[in-house]
């Protein structure tokens, strides 16, 4: 059974880092994609990054250059190792994961980058 659970959020300061991790997949490879998304208040869910089970990622352009996902087949895990944070990436960090058409969702871990 697959119960995405998100953890590794917190409060940090702009410039600072944070890496996410998601855990629950059952065996990760299984997964045909796996992708991080957020959702900052009074916004709606927008995507920041995948890869896909072929080792494909792509980002979103807000994210470029800051932000890396990786996924661990041994541990099952996906990541998001989050760089230079800014103000702006203040949201709740969903972990998405697609199996032959059924999507699964955890339930988010909050993010806040403030002085």
């Amino acid at each position: 059974q697959v119960q995405l659970v998100e953890s590794g959020g917190g409060f940090v300061q702009p410039g600072g880092s944070l890496r996410l991790s998601c855990a629950g997949f059952g065996k990760i490879s299984n997964m045909n994609a796996l992708a991080w998304y957020r959702q900052a208040p009074g916004k709606q869910r927008e995507f920041v990054a995948i890869v896909t089970s072929g080792g494909t990622t792509n980002y979103a352009d807000f994210v470029k250059g800051r932000f890396t996902i990786s996924r661990d087949e041994v541990k099952n895990a996906l990541y998001l190792q989050m760089n230079s944070l800014k103000p702006e990436d203040t949201a709740v960090y969903y972990c998405k994961a697609l199996r032959y058409g059924t999507i699964y969702w955890g339930q988010g871990t909050q993010v806040t980058v403030s002085s």
